[in-house]
């Protein structure tokens, strides 16, 4: 007889062991294992955290679960309690309130209140004094606490003290006012963020001083993904002034006056500085892996300028390339705008000698194929810098000749299938005879890697010296590349202004070098010596022979006139191979006539709005990851965040603080997280530097109220 199988399964006990149906459409699910919490939810929304570590809290927390409707068999069973036990907190607390679930009453003992308070007085010692004022005491001491937080650093921003001197009336949210509406409330999650975990406005402040205005107006450019300045005409400006604290958005010509003033102080490399340094002595970014790639900042204007390279349509276009570092979850390091095609060897090598003092030790440096050179492993090596990368020009007969057998270790990452080993790669690396070196031969690590779901098989190198990371953590570090540098630029160009450059100033470059167009013009005769040849060797091939009649070939025969055009040719050929030879790779322009300088432009203004747009989407970064504990759609966390980002709502700002309300989100799981999300960035006490405090909560319209 056929087993007949149910149609709907007990799903929330079979699929994870972690998760326990209590009844009435509740679930429990156990989460960490020290120490162990529980979630409560109701229909797979969570309701109710509690760590089971906290006597207390853990008998409120089944006495809220019974009254939602929970079997006590059952949870008894989830919590591994007895039943009587439930039966047991009930009767205390309704005998004695919640006053004997803290104090541990027993029924046992007595049901007089004031007997119970008589035998657990000699356990539980009274502290002496008035309670009101050591509370008071106590409130106030974290208070002080948190208010001198920012000023507690490891280290001391590099701006002048003096700068820092701005007027009561030019700082930001002095003006007070009623509730009023704003259709850019949800902007205010940014800037609490990185007032609380960058000291942003302090950093801003610090070296620009009353000139931060244009850093808020680029805060919100970015959040709201206004491509440029000019566009800013289309923005509310007293509800968007209001909300950014600078009372109105100033007009057009005032926006790019206070630009101007900001980027002629030149300070944006000690801004960056700051902000990069902050950000590594804090523990905001990851410092085990960092991935660098470049991304293309294309130029279309008409002034000679130097190329990039343009991944995506495989060619050559004019533009610079801004060089990125990023942790392994995204989050960006440190940045530099090169012109042309760049450097990225000479900036990985930077980047270590750059940060050296702020760090622990050397991150395992991860790049792509363009950083693959004997000379340039060599270096890192010599320098003691750990890197991981793929290897370049791999055979693929000589992939698919290995033994199954060899790869032993198996993962999967991003859902795929990998199977990996490991052997030595021996490089010998020989200097130049101008360089006083001699030779280095070192050993790299070999990874094979065979994706088993695509039937891919390729292979990277690493050497790591004396850190202690397996095979697969290697692979998966190159692996998460794409990941980690690559997906940062295209969602930061999906979502934020990435390429837009305020202020375009173009300088002369001081690399005017270019390719010698002598060897280009060369190429182009050599090209067409080689095509006359070839077409000269079909005629020669087709032409017959013409003899005297004493059986000499004939002289001025077709064949033979062919063949002295063949030598001719040859000859001229040689003589250009030659010319080409001994030309130099690349000259100045200023020794060539009717050539026009090359160009380049100022990044001091892309240097600025880049720093916002860093903040912002490390800011973002953040808020994505406290998201994804109140919301259990992974999938969506990214996407309910940008929903709360851009939530309408309404602003009120009073003596001591600044509050701003969200409309609620129509879903009640989002709404749920939007909820917990606004209560944790309130929870940082975020403020102004005049001490006014930030804050944010969800709810329905107060100016119906007012009404």
């Amino acid at each position: 007889m056929k087993k007949q199988y149910s149609l709907f399964s007990d799903a929330e006990s079979e699929r994870d062991k972690n998760r326990f149906a209590i009844g009435h459409g509740l679930v429990l699910e156990f989460r960490e294992r020290y120490p162990q919490s529980v979630l409560l939810f109701v229909q797979n929304i969570m309701i109710r955290k509690v760590d089971l570590s906290d006597r207390i809290g853990k008998k409120v927390f089944i006495l809220e679960a019974v009254e939602l409707g929970a079997q006590k068999s059952r949870l008894a069973k989830a919590l591994n309690i007895s039943r009587q036990t439930i039966d047991n907190y009930q009767g205390i607390m309704k005998q004695f309130g919640l006053e004997g679930l803290v104090q541990g009453y027993s029924l046992a003992d007595s049901k007089s209140k004031q007997r119970q308070r008589r035998i657990h007085s000699r356990n539980n010692k009274r502290i002496a004094g008035n309670r009101s004022k050591q509370l008071a005491e106590i409130r106030q001491k974290r208070k002080d606490e948190r208010e001198n937080q920012c000023r507690q650093l490891p280290f001391n921003f590099g701006y002048d003290a003096d700068a820092l001197a701005v007027d009561v009336e030019e700082q930001p949210f002095c003006e007070e006012h009623q509730w009023e509406a704003t259709r850019y409330a949800g902007v205010f999650v940014y800037l609490v963020a990185l007032v609380t975990k960058w000291q942003w406005l302090q950093l801003v402040m610090g070296h620009f001083s009353c000139s931060y205005k244009v850093f808020m107006i680029f805060l919100l450019m970015t959040a709201q993904e206004i491509n440029s300045i000019e566009q800013v005409k289309n923005v509310r400006s007293r509800e968007a002034g209001k909300l950014l604290g600078i009372r109105r958005l100033p007009s057009k010509p005032k926006i790019w006056q206070c630009f101007y003033s900001a980027s002629d102080k030149g300070l944006s490399f000690p801004l960056l500085s700051d902000y990069f340094r902050y950000q590594i002595k804090v523990g905001l970014v990851g410092l085990y892996l960092w991935f660098t790639d470049g991304h293309l900042l294309p130029y279309t204007g008409k002034e000679p300028f130097h190329y990039s390279y343009n991944t995506q349509r495989g060619m050559a276009v004019p533009g610079r390339t801004n060089m990125v570092t990023c942790d392994s979850r995204g989050r960006i390091i440190d940045f530099e705008i090169q012109e042309g095609k760049g450097n990225m060897k000479a900036y990985i090598l930077s980047l270590w000698e750059k940060w050296r003092s702020d760090l622990p030790a050397c991150p395992i440096m991860v790049f792509d194929r363009e950083g693959y050179d004997a000379g340039f492993f060599s270096t890192l090596v010599s320098g003691g810098i750990p890197f991981v990368t793929w290897q370049k020009n791999v055979d693929a007969k000589e992939m698919a000749a290995i033994d199954d057998k060899k790869f032993k270790e198996e993962f999967e990452f991003n859902g795929k299938s990998y199977a990996v080993f490991e052997d030595e790669k021996i490089i010998t690396h020989s200097p130049g005879h101008d360089s006083d070196t001699g030779k280095h031969c070192f050993k790299l690590r070999r990874l094979f890697i065979w994706n088993k779901s695509s039937k891919r098989r390729t292979c990277g190198v690493a050497w790591t010296g004396n850190i202690k990371i397996s095979t697969v953590e290697c692979c998966r570090a190159i692996l998460s590349r794409w990941g980690a540098s690559e997906n940062t630029f295209k969602h930061t160009l999906e979502r934020h202004p990435l390429h837009y450059h305020p202020g375009f100033k173009l300088i002369e470059s001081e690399n005017q070098e270019i390719k010698n167009p002598l060897i280009k013009e060369n190429d182009r005769l050599i090209r067409g010596c080689n095509t006359k040849i070839g077409k000269l060797y079909k005629k020669l091939a087709n032409s017959k022979d013409v003899l005297n009649k004493d059986g000499s070939p004939r002289q001025n025969s077709v064949k033979e006139r062919i063949k002295k055009q063949i030598q001719e040719q040859q000859c001229k050929l040689k003589i250009l191979k030659q010319e080409k030879k001994e030309a130099p790779g690349r000259v100045n322009v200023s020794s060539l006539e009717n050539y026009k300088s090359i160009k380049k432009v100022d990044n001091e203004g892309k240097y600025l709005f880049d720093f916002v747009t860093s903040s912002v989407w490390n800011a973002r970064k953040l808020m994505v990851s406290w998201l994804q504990t109140f919301y259990r759609q992974e999938n969506e966390v990214v996407d309910l965040f940008y929903a709360i980002a851009n939530c309408h709502g309404w602003i009120k700002s009073t003596e001591k603080e600044v509050i701003v309300r969200l409309e609620s989100l129509e879903q009640r799981g989002r709404c749920m997280a939007q909820e917990e999300l606004c209560r944790k960035l309130t929870s940082l006490g975020a403020h102004t530097p005049t001490r006014k405090w930030l804050k944010i909560e969800v709810g329905d319209s107060p100016l119906q109220s007012v009404q």
